[in-house]
């Protein structure tokens, strides 16, 4: 499993995950599209935001491995603003290809591209 250096842990002063610490023996946890409904909790979204920022600004338009990323932060953004690259796509492997939709994240996001 690769670490991502130098990516945030956590949202600061709160308890949402970002990255996990070590990997799982069985594989990774398998990434699945959650559905934002538009009254989830204002900590909730912020949190989908850092996050977003926080994965522009260390992978940028680049791919890049999904390795020690949370996978359930990562499931609130999994088929909209970060997609996969690989066909077919392994939704359980550490090793596998994601990237931001630019022209997505930034009409959902549009604070974390400022």
């Amino acid at each position: 499993m690769e670490k991502h250096r130098g990516f945030p842990g956590r949202l600061h002063g709160t308890d949402y995950q970002f990255v996990i610490r070590r990997g799982h023996k069985d594989g990774a946890t398998k990434l699945v599209a959650r559905e934002r409904y538009a009254d989830r909790r204002p900590p909730d979204r912020k949190a989908d935001s850092a996050f977003m920022q926080a994965l522009w600004q260390h992978f940028g338009e680049d791919p890049f491995v999904r390795g020690n990323l949370d996978a359930g932060r990562l499931s609130w953004l999994f088929e909209r603003e970060v997609v996969a690259v690989e066909d077919p796509f392994d939704a359980e492997s550490y090793d596998a290809l994601l990237r931001i939709d630019v022209t997505r994240a930034r009409v959902s996001f549009p604070e974390a591209f400022e």
